[in-house]
């Protein structure tokens, strides 16, 4: 229950964080990622552990693609642009193969997770969203708010009650951080592929 409280506060923390385009939003997800491994593997929840590793992992990429990026942009922030359509559909074509794969992996071996599909799609979803926020990407907003109408329920039924009520205020900054990402991407034109 601590270890479930502690890294979603510093979860939140974090997505507050990318929400202002600050670098602090990388080491504040690679901590909430290792606090959780350890809340996820109690309610045997192993989507929920691979996606914190995978958190962990991306989380160290991003935290470098960001420095890079930050050099490159014009007026020295990180930028920020919406996706090509070739990088909205590698993203969405991801996702799919991503969640058929882990979630035939989950069917297979039901000891991995109790909720193989919902797991699968919550794993996947999660390296999309990061990647996509990695990249400088308006887009990530969008994938977050796809896991969350998973992860909601998902973790409610699984007893991580505190998790559910923190995918809940995440809605609430994944809106408000879409809106002033989108409105940058109007207002201050950063580079193609800035971030790439």
């Amino acid at each position: 229950m601590w270890s479930d409280m502690i890294g979603n506060t510093i979860g939140l923390i974090a997505l507050a964080l990318g929400w202002r385009r600050s670098i602090l939003t990388w080491p504040a997800q690679l901590l909430s990622g290792v606090i959780l491994v350890g809340a996820y593997a109690s309610a045997h929840l192993s989507g929920g552990v691979g996606k914190q590793l995978l958190v962990i992992g991306v989380a160290a990429w991003g935290w470098w693609q960001w420095n890079r990026g930050r050099q490159q942009a014009q007026d020295g922030s990180i930028a920020v642009r919406f996706a090509t359509w070739k990088e909205r559909g590698l993203l969405l074509t991801g996702a799919v193969l991503g969640t058929l794969a882990v979630g035939g992996l989950f069917t297979l071996y039901p000891s991995l997770s109790w909720s193989p599909w919902a797991d699968a799609y919550i794993f996947v979803g999660t390296l999309v969203a990061m990647v996509a926020q990695a990249r400088g990407l308006v887009e990530f907003w969008f994938a977050w708010l796809l896991v969350d109408l998973v992860g909601v329920p998902l973790a409610f039924n699984s007893g991580l009650a505190f998790s559910g009520l923190v995918y809940v205020i995440y809605f609430a900054l994944v809106i408000w951080g879409m809106r002033d990402w989108w409105l940058r991407t109007r207002t201050a034109p950063a580079l193609e592929g800035a971030l790439s």
